[in-house]
């Protein structure tokens, strides 16, 4: 056990209870190249997220080919594999959100990555639509635990004034992986190059080489402290919360500020389940609970639909050869990096309920604009992608804040499987209903059916940006644990 009488100390205050300074010492930290070494191990996922998702919606076509080596229709693609995608996510974050709460964050991020990479291997050597389907769930599978494991672990470990920027930059580096997967899949479905039945296979070999970068970074990133102290490992994570100090103090050459604010005092306990969470969040978050689920169905159809369908668009409104819908998806990916990347500081500045809920009621407003000139005739394949590009600027930022708003508005030993939670019911209603509506309106060729399939998507994000505008929380700047007590903390008597 740490020594008491040292400033900046872990110690057992009375029997069973812990009093502790790590979350103030952790938001004290300079920025360093010990949060980038974070930030690299555990946000670069999000880039594999991307890659997966838009290549196998620019594939859809290819897939459905005669000499594919499979039997398979480009709806089945767009559609049935779409959502089973979605539904392995749903499936794979509450599964693994529950273990991250149990077993600790570092063994999670690691599982669930391992399961991603034997997945999309073994997706490269299918030869039905079955089993197609059954990988592409198992993928989704590993990445939804990703959102749970690495969400939680990232919010823990970042310094509180920054985390805002940090957070949606994260987030938003999928589009990172989706203008790779885009530009990738121009050059994989070029025949001249690859043949019909090897192209799209060596697709899916990117992303295993670049997971296994990842996995490799990330066995250097450490448990999250804060969750090692809620359960009763206090030595481990004073241990790395100095270690942390004594590293940054060498890269930065300054001494750390003092730390302002008073301990927390802990009492450990066991692990809660599904119905313990589930009833306490609820119960003690009511308005809370509401905000996360406005914002999560919001983004999950808007981006789930467009992810899935917008080559779609292309090709069946504006004459796009199959091979060259990559180019316009990777301006649109452009656009949705830059917005997390040009607005995330003001997150944490002008403060989250105004940003919020301008990202969203700005992007639905855009897309209703947008719709009006489609349903008018008066875009092209150029001009729409410039429209979408402008949305999704807004948008992306909205989306990835959904994230941060519900892993920082919860309590600690519950955050992870809050994460799942809310992704997983999120994405059920808008994710999967999202792909199966929007394909379907715009499959039919009617210009009114794809210009509704707009407005659904512009009316759930304006809808979301007003209940953030109402009920939203003012979580700038501010610790973790003054947001949302630990369920295991001890009140201290006046």
């Amino acid at each position: 056990m740490a020594d008491p009488a040292k400033p900046g100390s872990t110690r057992e205050a009375e029997p069973g209870v812990i009093s502790t300074d790590v979350p103030a010492r952790l938001d004290r930290l300079p920025w360093s190249r010990w949060h980038w070494r974070i930030v690299i191990g555990l946000g670069t996922v999000w880039i594999l997220d991307g890659l997966e998702v838009t290549i196998v919606g620019n594939m859809a076509g290819r897939l459905a080919q005669h000499g594919s080596g499979i039997s398979i229709s480009t709806a089945q693609v767009t559609t049935v594999a779409a959502a089973v995608y979605v539904a392995g996510a749903c499936s794979g974050a509450l599964f693994f959100g529950w273990l991250t709460d149990r077993l600790g964050r570092k063994k999670l991020f690691m599982l669930t990555l391992a399961v991603y990479l034997a997945a999309t291997a073994v997706t490269s050597l299918s030869w039905t639509a079955w089993f197609f389907f059954l990988c592409r769930f198992f993928t989704g599978f590993g990445i939804g635990g990703e959102y749970a494991a690495i969400n939680s672990a990232i919010d823990e470990l970042i310094p509180a004034r920054v985390r805002g920027r940090i957070d949606l930059v994260i987030n938003g580096s999928f589009w990172v992986g989706a203008a790779f997967g885009a530009f990738a899949s121009i050059a994989l479905l070029n025949t001249s190059l690859f043949a019909t039945a090897v192209g799209w296979r060596l697709a899916f070999g990117i992303g295993v080489v670049l997971g296994l970068v990842i996995l490799l970074v990330r066995r250097h990133v450490p448990e999250s402290p804060r969750w090692l102290f809620t359960h009763g490992r206090a030595d481990e994570a004073e241990q790395i919360v100095a270690e942390a100090e004594r590293t940054v103090e060498r890269q930065t050459g300054a001494p750390l500020p003092p730390v302002e604010e008073a301990p927390i005092r802990i009492r450990a306990r066991e692990p809660l389940g599904f119905v313990a969470i589930a009833r306490t969040v609820v119960s003690r978050y009511p308005r809370r609970t509401a905000l996360g689920f406005a914002l999560f169905v919001g983004q999950a159809f808007l981006y789930n639909a467009v992810t899935f369908g917008y080559a779609t668009i292309l090709t069946t409104y504006f004459a796009v050869p199959e091979g060259h819908t990559g180019y316009y998806f990777a301006v649109i990916a452009v656009g949705n990096f830059l917005g997390p990347l040009l607005l995330g500081h003001l997150f944490d500045s002008l403060g989250r309920k105004p940003m919020i809920a301008g990202t969203y009621i700005g992007s639905g407003v855009l897309l209703f604009a947008t719709a009006a000139l489609f349903q008018h005739g008066s875009l092209s394949a150029a001009t729409l992608t410039g429209c979408w590009t402008a949305v999704l600027f807004l948008a992306s930022a909205g989306a990835s804040s959904a994230y941060l708003t519900v892993s920082e508005i919860f309590p600690l030993e519950t955050r992870a499987l809050c994460i799942a939670f809310f992704y997983a019911v999120g994405t059920a209603v808008g994710g999967i209903s999202g792909p199966l509506l929007f394909n379907g309106l715009v499959s039919s060729g009617k210009v009114s059916d794809t210009t509704l399939a707009f407005c659904i998507g512009a009316g759930l994000m304006t809808v979301a940006g007003l209940v953030e505008a109402a009920i939203g929380v003012k979580a700038e700047r501010r610790s973790l644990e003054s947001l949302a007590a630990p369920l295991s903390a001890v009140r201290t008597e006046a």
